[in-house]
């Protein structure tokens, strides 16, 4: 399985529980699953971490380029989906408009495109008021999940993997 991290899931992180100086074990693990090739995110998101400025930006520019992927041609197609089931919903306008500005958008493309798991935070609502990655991804056949179902489908620890006994 590969998945697709959403902003919260590293800003909470950061910020509550796997502090980068407190949880190193959760920051490796994040890297170690990026050179397999099971844990990424999107610069859009590498955008929203940058704005941040503090050590979760300076976290984020020593890891591999490659854990934040660009959007290229072959997400664009997906962007039409996205935007097409969001205006087939009956959110209000300014809800729309905001979610087709924001990394949310970005994130749901590109996992549309490559068929990946998004992990967030959120979780769905019934608000016309404001989109939910989770409903977008329920609406669209996407799979998502928390970090903490993330965490515990992959067997981490604080102390790393474990093994199964």
């Amino acid at each position: 399985m590969t998945y697709l991290l959403d902003a919260n899931v590293f800003i909470q992180a950061k910020n509550l529980h796997y502090g980068l100086d407190f949880c190193p074990a959760f920051w490796d693990w994040l890297a170690e699953k990026n050179t397999a090739g099971m844990v990424f995110s999107i610069d859009k998101v590498a955008d929203e971490l940058e704005a941040g400025s503090d050590e979760l930006t300076s976290w984020m520019r020593r890891q591999n380029p490659n854990m934040f992927r660009k959007t290229d041609a072959h997400v664009m197609p997906h962007f039409a989906a996205v935007s097409t089931w969001v205006m087939g919903q009956n959110y209000e306008q300014t809800a729309i408009n905001t979610f087709l500005q924001v990394a949310d958008y970005y994130l749901i493309a590109h996992a549309l495109a490559d068929n990946l798991v998004v992990v967030t935070h959120e979780v769905a609502a019934s608000s016309t008021k404001k989109i939910k990655i989770p409903n977008v991804c329920a609406g669209l056949g996407l799979r998502f999940m928390t970090p903490y179902q993330c965490a515990l489908k992959e067997r981490v620890s604080y102390l790393g993997p474990y093994e199964q006994g």
